[in-house]
């Protein structure tokens, strides 16, 4: 099964066979000019200053950084290919998984990247929960 996309140039695969995506795309073929590599965000404000005191809320922060990254490029939400979530707590990942798709609709619609999820102990920033990248690739 292919899902429609609308970027050309963006084909997203979820093949039967595999477990329904929730929040994601299986697989992702890029058919695009030029690649856009987005540097890892987290829930800084513009003086440096992590905000946010609950995952949804650094989410949404980082989310925002990344896709005012990607802008800055040229590009938007439906030209990312791949992202990474970093998050401190796998647990409170999961649990707030609902409010972090509205958070994710909200912000970049329902082109749905690849992506994955990885726990890590600490990220750069203590305070950060929360910390994503990502690949774009544009027309």
């Amino acid at each position: 099964m292919t899902d429609a996309d609308s970027r050309p140039h963006l084909q997203r695969t979820n093949p039967d066979g595999l477990s329904p995506p929730t929040g994601f795309s299986h697989s992702v073929t890029a058919t695009g000019s030029r690649i856009v590599f987005l540097a890892g965000q987290t829930a800084l404000d513009s003086e440096g200053a992590v905000v946010g005191g609950t995952l949804t809320e650094q989410f949404e922060q980082a989310l925002a950084n990344l896709l005012t990254a990607l802008a800055a490029s040229g590009g938007g939400p439906a030209d990312l290919a791949r992202v990474t979530v970093y998050t401190t707590d796998v647990a409170a990942y999961r649990s707030a998984a609902r409010d972090l798709g509205a958070v994710w609709r909200r912000h970049a619609g329902r082109d749905y990247p690849a992506m994955a999820l990885i726990g890590v102990s600490r990220l750069w920033d203590e305070e950060a929960l929360v910390e994503l990248d990502g690949i774009a690739v544009l027309p």
